[in-house]
């Protein structure tokens, strides 16, 4: 409220400056204005003044609880933040609306770590839907507490399975007296079991799950034990017809009516709304098809409310998600708003309804697919960050980095479809050589930025570059052995311990999570979220239990021992910082490491080379095909949005980039 709004109002800057001449009138007694005020009425006792701040704080607290544990919250969530990632940029800030309702929707890669870059980065106050299952863990459902969350009931978290067997008939092989829609005309499809029990097990609008599939299908009528119907979905991805009968899931009806009552009363009061369209989190690099719940909130805000609330996309992009000190890009898109005149169609209800609500949900995937880079697989982003560095002749910002990332991966999948996946002999040799050089850079353990180095050194011939160039090594070295001098302590007894357990602990996390899931690949989109929650139980426990060694093995007095507790979190975030700048350095050093070894000191000095000619080759190609990707080749600021809606979904491309590789 209006202390939390004071409070985003305040920079950096000025909250440094502020808290600095805090610490300056209490450590100066002639200028601290308590001493002064005890000084000249000397009948004032200091527990007076003690007793009246408490009371005073206490009645703040209560009276402003919400607001002040969501801000606190906040806080916890930026120091969190700023010790697992190195950098988190943001984009598209101007895009979120400064007044009013939104709803934010979000892609879902990183778990529990998504609703803190988001909150973090905006300046709204924001509530964010989340799993009853992740509300009730311990730590992760205390925060989502304090931050005002709405818990909602999964289907998925509570699946069981079924009796028996079933086969999805398709259209083509019903009988001739079924024409595959029900009485409303609406497209279903047959199920038909074998010793499986639908009539005492199941419900019309429960849905069930074939093994293996990651989505569910409504029931829309139920004959028999043996035979029932289920809605046809739009998406053909969302169904397969297995060759034979296979063991199926039950995923009972949740009545979200409570749950849809909170948010749009959150909303009917100028408030925000977080939501993961997705679902589930993933480790993929696509989205995965959108639950219609958004749409829903949407259309009942406006039919409650009269509120056409702006849907604000948000794209979450991570380099390194799962690891420790990674990177990542927050990028706020243009709103999307509900069309008014679309109200009727949802309040007639059955098939319109649905209609509305299916146009909307497209409407949100293409606004999410435009703050994001949409790509079929992990190699084929790799690839694309490689071409981008190779294209770029400058120092870019986050949001030309990403805006060239999508202008490669829609020229790619343009460049799919032209060819019906068989690329040009040239493309296939251009990017055969690219992974080659990824390979290479891998294997020499270096990144592509070094290759630019390696190159400058190759080309300075002057005395003073050569000076210069044999100090840079023993400055390098020195620095090396400084930082990791000054993290060595902290590091070892304040980081290592929680650091080993923590990476354990996320393990044995993303296995479970794996085996539990029917969308993950690796299940890396849960390991930075369970160290997150790992470190938030363990570490204060072992500054604890360093408070008590200290306190039974030490002659430290009181106040002593108290700053030596306290001083713990400075020196453990000193440790972090010192440590993550002596692998820069270590880092810096490899190459002239390498060079040690003969073999390698050859490699590296060819790279510069192959990086040259795969540079120009690429430009030449790019300039060759360019002009005939229209827009994403000449136009300077794209519609992205409008862009995605044109385009053409990955899964309709037959021959994706791994597929290829492996024909080629």
């Amino acid at each position: 409220m209006a202390t939390n709004r004071l409070m985003s109002e305040i920079d950096y800057t000025k909250t440094q400056l502020i808290v600095f001449f805090v610490i300056l009138l209490l450590a100066v007694d002639s200028i601290n204005p308590v001493k002064m005020f005890l000084h000249v009425f000397p009948q004032v006792q200091p527990w007076h003044i003690a007793s009246v701040s408490i009371m005073v704080i206490v009645y703040v607290f209560i009276s402003e609880m919400k607001p002040i544990l969501y801000f606190s919250t906040k806080i916890f969530f930026h120091s969190i933040l700023s010790i697992f990632f190195r950098d988190v940029q943001i984009v598209g800030k101007d895009n979120i609306p400064v007044h009013g309702p939104v709803i934010f929707t979000s892609n879902h890669a990183n778990q529990f770590i998504d609703s803190l870059a988001v909150m973090c980065t905006c300046q709204r106050t924001l509530s964010y839907i989340v799993a009853e299952k992740s509300w009730n863990r311990n730590i992760v459902g205390h925060l989502a507490w304090a931050i005002g969350a709405v818990p909602v009931k999964r289907a998925q978290d509570s699946a069981v399975a079924g009796t028996g067997k079933i086969t999805l008939i398709k259209k083509e092989d019903l009988p001739k007296d079924e024409t595959g829609v029900d009485e409303n005309q609406n497209p279903v499809i047959k199920v038909v079991g074998s010793g499986t029990r639908f009539l005492s097990e199941l419900n019309v609008a429960d849905k069930i799950r074939l093994s293996g599939s990651a989505f569910g299908l409504k029931i829309t009528k139920i004959d028999t034990d043996y035979v029932l119907y289920v809605r046809d979905p739009e998406d053909p991805a969302m169904v397969s017809y297995p060759d034979s009968a296979v063991k199926f899931d039950i995923l009972k009806y949740v009545d979200h009516k409570v749950v849809f009552e909170k948010v749009l009363d959150k909303l009917a009061s100028n408030g925000t709304i977080g939501i993961f369209p997705e679902g589930g989190s993933h480790d993929r690099t696509d989205l995965l098809p959108l639950k219609v719940g958004v749409a829903l909130i949407a259309y009942s805000a406006l039919d409650k409310d009269g509120l056409s609330i702006p849907i604000v996309p948000v794209g979450l992009n991570y380099f390194r998600a799962h690891r420790f000190r990674g990177r990542a890009i927050v990028e706020f898109g243009s709103p999307s708003y509900l069309d008014p005149s679309t109200l009727g169609a949802y309040q007639t209800g059955g098939t319109e309804r649905r209609k509305a609500c299916n146009d909307l949900i497209k409407r949100i995937e293409d606004g999410m697919r435009s703050v994001i880079v949409s790509v079929p697989d992990y190699e084929t982003l790799q690839l694309i960050h490689t071409a981008r560095r190779l294209v770029q002749r400058r120092e870019s910002t986050a949001s030309e980095k990403q805006d060239m990332n999508r202008r490669f991966a829609e020229g790619y999948k343009q460049i799919l479809l032209r060819t019906e996946g068989n690329l040009p002999e040239d493309w296939i040799k251009l990017r055969d050589r690219m992974v080659a050089y990824q390979k290479e850079l891998s294997d020499l353990g270096i990144r592509d930025y070094q290759v630019i180095g390696l190159d400058r050194e190759l080309k300075d011939k002057d005395s003073a570059d050569s000076v210069l160039r044999e100090m840079r090594l023993p400055y390098r070295f020195a620095h090396l052995i400084t930082v990791w001098g000054l993290a060595l302590f902290p590091a070892i007894l304040l980081n290592l311990p929680i650091g080993l357990l923590a990476r354990l602990y996320a393990e044995q996390r993303r296995k479970k999570a794996l085996a539990n899931s029917k969308v993950k690949i690796k299940g890396y989109d849960v390991m930075l979220s369970e160290k997150v929650i790992f470190c938030i139980a363990m570490v204060p426990t072992l500054w604890f239990t360093y408070g008590l060694i200290l306190y039974f093995c030490s002659d430290l007095d009181g106040p002593a021992l108290t700053l030596s507790i306290l001083s713990m979190p400075l020196f453990s975030f000193i440790g972090v910082i010192a440590a993550e700048a002596g692998m820069i350095d270590a880092k810096a050093i490899r190459p002239y490491y390498m060079r040690i070894f003969p073999s390698n000191r050859q490699r590296l000095a060819a790279l510069p080379a192959v990086r040259k000619e795969l540079q120009s080759n690429l430009r030449a190609f790019i300039k060759e095909i360019g002009p005939t990707l229209g827009e994403i080749y000449s136009g300077k600021e794209l519609d992205w949005k409008r862009i995605q809606r044109d385009s053409v979904a990955w899964e309709e491309i037959n021959h994706t980039p791994t597929q290829k590789n492996k024909k080629a």
